[in-house]
């Protein structure tokens, strides 16, 4: 039996749905979801595999047009995923097409495989359904288009047929066992960057960045220690709270998550730094992960 294996690379506008489907297809949650835009900052891979294929699901931030240095290295790996991918995986939901005309013609005039997953039908009537698959057979004609609704796990068994019949002949590409390329460090600071997001509204979901200094693996205790880095004092004051009132409710969010996906206890401690401008900061984005190459 021949062997299947490649890269499917997930593409869309931002708060799509784009990692809440790639946490539906690897059935688990690898990347951090809210319902703010640019919740997703790096492009981080799962991988399915089975007896006689792999899959590595690659998500990617949402298409926008940057504002400043943290955006465009975003838009890099947007673009990055067009020249990789085995197969594009390009989500949407019942609203407008691709805002980045360029990569929208870049995907239609590509002999790359196209599946597009129009999520969040259970949304909209029938109706409604049919009238943007067809809109999406007109722009992109040689391109499979499934209606999915992700959270609810509609539609996702048939896109995960799709993508494993357009899978080209190959060996796998990593371990069988292998969950994702990230490391339990970057995990983990997405969790605590995921409960910022659900709690602060304006500007500091935007200006914040997190980093584990500390991650030491017990075995029935794991000891962890992050800062959350903020660009303003005022906003390190908010994150805070009187009292530490807020960074505490932060922490005790974040261990829940931690705790249940590690299956193992852990003490979690939390700091807040202030790092100026750090958004538009190479130095800054190079320290904290951030690839700035396309």
């Amino acid at each position: 039996m021949s062997h299947k294996a490649g890269f499917v690379n997930i593409i869309g506008n931002p708060n799509v749905g784009k990692s809440t489907l790639m946490n539906a297809l690897v059935g688990e949650k690898i990347s951090i979801i809210t319902r703010k835009s640019q919740t997703t900052r790096h492009r981080i891979l799962g991988v399915v595999s089975g007896e006689d294929f792999q899959i590595v699901f690659s998500d990617t931030p949402g298409i926008l047009n940057p504002h400043y240095k943290l955006q465009q290295c975003m838009l890099n790996q947007v673009e990055g995923a067009l020249t990789d991918a085995d197969v594009y995986l390009v989500v949407t939901d019942l609203g407008e097409t691709l805002k980045n005309s360029e990569i929208l013609n870049k995907i239609k005039h590509s002999t790359t495989p196209t599946i597009v997953v129009i999520n969040k039908v259970d949304n909209a009537t029938q109706e409604k359904v049919i009238e943007i698959i067809n809109r999406w057979k007109e722009i992109l004609p040689n391109a499979e288009v499934v209606p999915c609704s992700a959270l609810h796990k509609i539609g996702v068994e048939r896109v995960m047929e799709l993508v494993k019949e357009k899978l080209p002949i190959s060996p796998a590409y990593y371990d069988k066992d292998m969950l994702t390329d990230k490391s339990m460090r970057f995990l983990v600071s997405e969790i605590i960057r995921e409960k910022i997001l659900l709690r602060y509204e304006k500007e500091i979901p935007y200006s914040t960045e997190v980093m584990v200094e500390e991650y030491l693996e017990g075995e029935n205790l794991n000891k962890i220690r992050a800062v959350i880095f903020t660009e303003r004092e005022s906003q390190k004051r908010i994150i805070i709270g009187q009292g530490g009132n807020q960074i505490k409710k932060i922490g005790i969010e974040a261990r829940k998550d931690i705790e249940e996906f590690t299956s193992k206890k852990c003490f979690l401690e939390l700091f807040v730094k202030v790092k100026k401008d750090w958004r538009n900061s190479e130095r800054d984005l190079q320290n904290f992960g951030y690839d700035q190459k396309k």
